[in-house]
């Protein structure tokens, strides 16, 4: 069977196996464990403490409580990514043998925080360095001391770019031949219209 929270895909099985962990919880602590896992996926982080506080009625042991946690980030990040409806993503966990009372819960922490969840993806997604400053010079070499005739000037690049890991600020170099230079502008210019033609 396809659900529109696994895009349209087969529910994985790891994730069938960990709903009915999930029923052993109550109604209430399930929506408190999905407030804390959505704050972890909005970046503003897990309080570990607070999840074993909420499972500790369910006598969860650390294999449980992590099981626990990520078939929670995977279903809200999926139907997230997917732009499921609260409504449609209660009909599927019910499908899959999550109690109503529970998918109630989760449904309503998940439809809270939606729009803020996939503005957050968003942002993340397809980041993987960012352009910060690019600086350049010209350099003319001479090919000979005696002769001293001038030979094609060299243009030296220097890209500062942010990676993911912030701390990974190094900057990349280049250097080309002015013929590689012109042709490099060129290619910038029409890569330049292309992404304009599509705003």
């Amino acid at each position: 069977m396809r659900f529109r929270f696994c895009g349209d895909l087969d529910c994985p099985d790891w994730v069938l196996a960990e709903i009915s962990t999930l029923a052993k919880l109550s109604s209430v602590k399930m929506k408190l464990l999905c407030v804390q896992v959505l704050k972890d996926l909005l970046g503003e982080g897990i309080d570990y403490d607070k999840v074993t506080k909420l499972t500790s009625d369910a006598k969860f042991d650390s294999g449980d409580i992590k099981a626990s946690v990520a078939v929670l980030s995977f279903i809200l990040s999926s139907a997230a990514k997917h732009n499921v409806d609260s409504e449609s993503l209660s009909s599927e966990l019910q499908q899959l043998g999550l109690p109503k009372e529970h998918t109630t819960g989760l449904c309503k922490s998940y439809e809270d925080k939606q729009t803020v969840l996939q503005e957050k993806m968003r942002e993340s997604s397809l980041r993987l360095s960012r352009l910060e400053s690019v600086s350049w010079r010209v350099d003319y070499t001479l090919s000979s001391s005696e002769l001293r005739e001038v030979n094609e000037p060299t243009v030296l690049l220097r890209f500062q770019v942010n990676g993911p890991d912030p701390a990974s600020k190094e900057p990349i170099v280049a250097s080309l031949t002015a013929e590689k230079f012109r042709v490099l502008l060129t290619e910038l210019k029409q890569a330049q219209v292309m992404m304009n033609a599509l705003n």
